[in-house]
C-alpha cells in the first residue's frame, strides 16, 4: 500500500493567528508563555486537519515562530557572537526568544542575519553565518518537543498517521550559510577568511546531524526527513563529493530512523545518482514543472531499486487543481522504479494558502480551477487511492476533476484576442528606449536639477492602523469612497511635508492607498483575480495575498495617475511616479501554467508600458518600475537562464521604453544573490537602479563596480527590516563606498519601501540618511 504525505504545511493559521501572536509578543502585549500555547495550539490544529484529510504520514519540525533555517542555526549553536552579546542571558523563554528574534529582525547593536530568497520563491529565509570557529552544539529540544506533541495527542485522538521529522540536510544547510571570520572582542568580522567556505565545516557539523538522528531514533521516530534542495541547482564534483561523504556517514549511525533526502523545485540531475547509491532509505523528487525530468533520470539509471520513492505530483508551489489523470499517469510511469511509491507534492505547502473555502467572493467556477494547501492534501490521497485500487477507486473524483479542467480550458476570461493582436504588432523599436544612456542622463539632469548623491527613498510610507482601517471600511462599506479618498489625500500631504522638511530630494507619495505591490496592481488588470484570504508567508510576520492569473493581462483605464498627480501638485521637488514591474507582477502571482512565461511577462508589460505612457503624460518626470524578483525567477538550472533573462529583461524594457529621453526610469531590487544576473541588470538599461545592500555588506557595489555598470546607482545604506535606526556616521561609510566606485552616479537611499515600519524610526532614519547625504557632498566638495 502506498502512504500519503506532504513535505511540509502552512503555519499562519486561517486568520493569521500565528502573526498576530508573535507580534503582540514583540510589543509586549503577550508573554512568552502566551506565544508558546498560541503556537502549540496551531500546531495541533495543522496535525488535526492533515490527520482528517487521510494522510498516512505528517511532517514534524516545520512549524516555525520565523523561519526554518533560524531554527536550523539554533538548534546547531550557529549563533553570532553579536546576538550572543546582545542578549547575554537566556536561562529563560523570554531570553531565548528575545535572542532567536534578535538574529531574525536585529538589536541595538547587533544587526540581523542577512535575509534572501528561499530559491526560486518569495519566501525569504536567514542566512547562516559560519566562520572557521564557529563553535556548533546540538539542542533539539523544539524538534524533539514537536515530536512528542504528535506522539501524545495522536495517542489521545487515535489518530493513526505517523510523524515524520523535517530539517535542512547538512550539505543544503552549508551551501545556503555566508562564510564569517573568525570572531574577534565579542563582535563578528563578515568578510570570509581566504580560501574558506561553509561547506569546510561538514565534518564539523555531521556529528551532530548523527546525535540528531539518535535521538530521533530514541524518541520513536520511523523516519526523518532532510531537505537537501540545493541539490535540484547546478552543483560541482566537489559538492557531489561531500554528499556521498555526509550521507555514508549519517546511515552508520546506530538506531537512527529511515532516512528521506528530499529535493524539489527542480530535477536532480547528476546528485541522483549519487544518493540512489547511497544508504539512503528514500528519496523525495519534484515530478513537476522542470521536476518531470526526474522522471528521465530515474529510468536512466536503472530505478532506485528497493528505496522508497516520495512522488511529488501535486504542485507544491502554484495553486491550479493537478491534473489528476495525468499525475496518475506520471504515478503509474514510476511503478517498478523504487521499492514502493508514496504520493506527496512537489514541495512544502507552506508556499500556497491554506484553504480555497475561505474564498467567499469569488467566482465559483474560477475558484473550482485552484487548490490550496488543503485542497492539495484531498488531491494527495485521492491519487493515493488511485494508486492502490485504480482509476475505478476514485471514479468521481477523477471525473469532478476533468469537467473542472475542461471549463478552465473553454472559459472566455482565458484568452483575450486584442492582446494577443497587441503583442503579435511590436517591433523591435518597442523594446528599446530612442536615445542611449548618455544622451537621457543629459536631459535628465537638464530638467531635474539634482545634487550630488540625491536622496530619495524605494516607495512606500508607513502603513499605519489609520490607513489599513480606511481600506477595510471601504471594502466593508462604513467608509464611503468620498471619505476613503480624503483620508488617503490626507495622508499623501503629511508624507509630502514630511519629506520637504526632512530634505529629501526626489519625494514619493507614499503608497497610503496600496495593500501589497503586487496586489494592488491586479485588482486593476484585466486577467488577474485576487483573493481576500489567499496568505501566504513572505519572512517572518510578513504575510501577502499572491493575486492569481487567470487570463490574458490588459489595463482598463489609469491605475496610479490620480494619487501620484495629486502628491506632485503639493511640492515643488520631483515626485516619482511608483509601479511593479512585470516580472515581479508574475514572480509574487501565482502565474498560469497554460502558456510560457515570457508571453505573460509581455502582456502585463503592455499594460505597464500604457501606465508609463500616461504618467510621463502628466508631467511625472522620475517613474520608478521595480523589479525585486529578478533574481527570484532565475531557474534553478543553468541551461534555462538565458531563455529567462532574455524575454524578463525585454519585457522590462517593453514596459519602459515608450517615454522620451527626460524622463528618468528607476527600478528597485532586494534581498537577492544578485551576481548571477548582473549583465541582465545592465541590459534592463534603467537610469537608476536601487538595491539592497545594507545587510550584505554592500557586496553589491564591489560587483557592479567591476563589470562596469553604466547607469546610476543607489545601493540601500539603511536595513528596513530591522527595527534598529542606523547612525549618520554608519550610513555616510556606506555611502562613501558607493560614491568611491560610482562618483556622481551615486544615490542614497533605504534598502527596500518603508511600509512595515512606523513612523518614529522612520523619520529618524531618514534625516539621518539626508545627513549623511549631506556629509559625504561637503567632504568630496572639500577634497
Amino acid at each position: 500500500m502506498s502512504r500519503a504525505t506532504v513535505h511540509g504545511y502552512p503555519r499562519q493559521g486561517a486568520d493569521r493567528e500565528l502573526k498576530k501572536a508573535i507580534e503582540g509578543y514583540w510589543r509586549g502585549s503577550v508573554d512568552a508563555a502566551g506565544l508558546a500555547a498560541a503556537a502549540r495550539e496551531l500546531r495541533a490544529a495543522r496535525r488535526a486537519e492533515m490527520a482528517a484529510a487521510g494522510l498516512d504520514e505528517i511532517p514534524v519540525g516545520d512549524f516555525s515562530l520565523y523561519d526554518h533555517m533560524l531554527d536550523m542555526s539554533w538548534m546547531f549553536g550557529a549563533i553570532p557572537p553579536r546576538h550572543v552579546a546582545a542578549v547575554p542571558d537566556v536561562s529563560t523563554a523570554e531570553g531565548a526568544l528575545n535572542r532567536y528574534f534578535a538574529m531574525a529582525r536585529g538589536a541595538a547593536d547587533a544587526e540581523p542575519l542577512e535575509m534572501t530568497k528561499w530559491f526560486d520563491t518569495n519566501y525569504h529565509y536567514l542566512v547562516p553565518e559560519i566562520g572557521p570557529d564557529t563553535a556548533f552544539s546540538l539542542d533539539a529540544s523544539k524538534l524533539l518537543g514537536e515530536l512528542t506533541e504528535f506522539t501524545e495527542s495522536a495517542a489521545e485522538s487515535g489518530v493513526a498517521a505517523s510523524a515524520r521529522p523535517v530539517i535542512v540536510g547538512p550539505v543544503t544547510y552549508l551551501l545556503l550559510a555566508k562564510a564569517a571570520a573568525p570572531a574577534t572582542g565579542g563582535t563578528d568580522a563578515h568578510d570570509a577568511a581566504p580560501g574558506f567556505a561553509p561547506l569546510d565545516r561538514l565534518d564539523d557539523l555531521l556529528p551532530l546531524y548523527a546525535e540528531l538522528l539518535a535521538q530521533l531514533g530514541a524518541a520513536g521516530a520511523g523516519w526523518v526527513q532532510l531537505d537537501e534542495p540545493a541539490l535540484a541547482c547546478d552543483q560541482p564534483q566537489a559538492v557531489l563529493d561531500a554528499v556521498a561523504h555526509a550521507y555514508q556517514t549519517l546511515t552508520r549511525v546506530a538506531g537512527r530512523p529511515k532516512i528521506l533526502v528530499a529535493t524539489y523545485f527542480d530535477e536532480l540531475g547528476a546528485a541522483l545518482p549519487v544518493l540512489a547509491a547511497s544508504r539512503v532509505d528514500g528519496l523525495a523528487l519534484d515530478f513537476v514543472g522542470p521536476g518531470r525530468g526526474n522522471l528521465d533520470g530515474l529510468a536512466a539509471i536503472g530505478g532506485l531499486g528497493g528505496k522508497r520513492l516520495v512522488a511529488g505530483v501535486v504542485d507544491g508551489h502554484n495553486i491550479w487543481a493537478t491534473d489528476l489523470a495525468a499525475a496518475a499517469a506520471t504515478l503509474s510511469a514510476l511503478t517498478g522504479l523504487a521499492g514502493e511509491v508514496d504520493v506527496a507534492s512537489s514541495c512544502s505547502l507552506l508556499h500556497v494558502p491554506l484553504d480555497v473555502e475561505l474564498e467567499r467572493r469569488l467566482d465559483p467556477t474560477v475558484k473550482s480551477w485552484f487548490a490550496f494547501a488543503k485542497q492539495k492534501l484531498a488531491e494527495i490521497v485521492t491519487l493515493r487511492r488511485v494508486v492502490d485500487g485504480g482509476p475505478q477507486a476514485a471514479a468521481d473524483e477523477l471525473v469532478a476533476n476533468e469537467r473542472v479542467l475542461s471549463s478552465r480550458r473553454s472559459s472566455p476570461l482565458v484568452t483575450d484576442d486584442a492582446v494577443r493582436a497587441r503583442l503579435a504588432a511590436l517591433s523591435d523599436d518597442d523594446f528599446h528606449r530612442a536615445s542611449p544612456y548618455a544622451v537621457r542622463r543629459a536631459a535628465q539632469r537638464s530638467v531635474l536639477q539634482l545634487p550630488p548623491v540625491p536622496t530619495t527613498t524605494i516607495g512606500s510610507f508607513p502603513q499605519t492602523v489609520e490607513l489599513r482601517k480606511a481600506r477595510a471600511g471601504l471594502r466593508a462599506g462604513s467608509v464611503t469612497p468620498a471619505e476613503y479618498e480624503a483620508a488617503m489625500r490626507a495622508e499623501i500631504a503629511s508624507v509630502i511635508a514630511e519629506q520637504e522638511r526632512i530634505g529629501l530630494d526626489v519625494l514619493v507619495h507614499g503608497e497610503p492607498e496600496r495593500n501589497d505591490m503586487v496586489q494592488y496592481f491586479a485588482e486593476q488588470l484585466a486577467g488577474y483575480v485576487a483573493t481576500d484570504s489567499g496568505w501566504v508567508q513572505s519572512y517572518g510576520t510578513r504575510y501577502v495575498r499572491p493575486p492569481i492569473i487567470v487570463g490574458d493581462v490588459s489595463r482598463p483605464e489609469p491605475m496610479t495617475i490620480g494619487w501620484i498627480g495629486y502628491a506632485a501638485s503639493l511640492t515643488d521637488k520631483p515626485v516619482k511616479g511608483m509601479l511593479t514591474g512585470p516580472v515581479t507582477m508574475l514572480a509574487w502571482s501565482f502565474v498560469r501554467d497554460d502558456q510560457p512565461l515570457g508571453d505573460t511577462a509581455k502582456q502585463v508589460a503592455l499594460a505597464l508600458r500604457d501606465e508609463v505612457a500616461d504618467l510621463a503624460s502628466a508631467g511625472i518626470k522620475v517613474i520608478q518600475v521595480d523589479e525585486p524578483a529578478l533574481r527570484e525567477t532565475l531557474p534553478l538550472r543553468r541551461d534555462r537562464w538565458q531563455e529567462y533573462l532574455d524575454w524578463a529583461t525585454a519585457a522590462f524594457r517593453l514596459a519602459t521604453s515608450g517615454v522620451g529621453d527626460a524622463t528618468q526610469i528607476h527600478t528597485h531590487m532586494c534581498y537577492a544573490e544578485f551576481g548571477d544576473v548582473l549583465p541582465a541588470i545592465i541590459d534592463l538599461d534603467a537610469d537608476v537602479i536601487s538595491l539592497e545592500a545594507s545587510r550584505s555588506k554592500m557586496e553589491i557595489v564591489g560587483e557592479l563596480a567591476e563589470i562596469g555598470y553604466p547607469n546610476e546607482v543607489g545601493p540601500g545604506v539603511w536595513d528596513i527590516h530591522s527595527p534598529r535606526v542606523p547612525s549618520t556616521e554608519e550610513m555616510t561609510e556606506k555611502l562613501a563606498v558607493a560614491a568611491a566606485e560610482f562618483g556622481d552616479r551615486a544615490w542614497a537611499n533605504p534598502d527596500c519601501g518603508l511600509k512595515t515600519r512606523g513612523y518614529a524610526e522612520v523619520t529618524a532614519s531618514l534625516e539621518n540618511l539626508v545627513a549623511a547625504a549631506s556629509a559625504l557632498r561637503r567632504s568630496r566638495s572639500a577634497g
